[in-house]
């Protein structure tokens, strides 16, 4: 199996009560519908700064992640597919985990 990092775009930064009251109904839809495949439910995200030598690249505004397992890329999108945050106008990024 393969790992893919899921990534959450285009969501305004939570406050703690939406936090508060999304997490349950999300994680219950992770279970549902991804199962054993979710590897790390993960959390919201807030840039919290950048380090590079010289100019840094623009930063990337990423909402939240979640680690999930799948055998292609193809069945992490169907997987994926009704994920309740796309019904919110966000966007879900599918990157790929490489075996080093």
């Amino acid at each position: 199996m393969t790992r893919f990092l899921i990534t959450y775009h285009g969501m305004p930064y939570p406050t703690a009560e939406v936090i508060t009251s999304s997490r349950g109904p999300l994680k219950a839809w992770c279970e549902k519908n991804l199962g054993r495949a979710m590897v790390d439910f993960g959390t919201p995200l807030f840039i919290a700064g950048q380090v590079s030598e010289g100019e840094p690249m623009p930063s990337v505004d990423i909402n939240g992640y979640t680690i999930i397992e799948a055998r292609s890329a193809d069945e992490a999108r169907t997987m994926l597919e009704n994920h309740p945050y796309i019904a919110r106008g966000a966007t879900i990024q599918i990157n790929e985990c490489l075996e080093m």
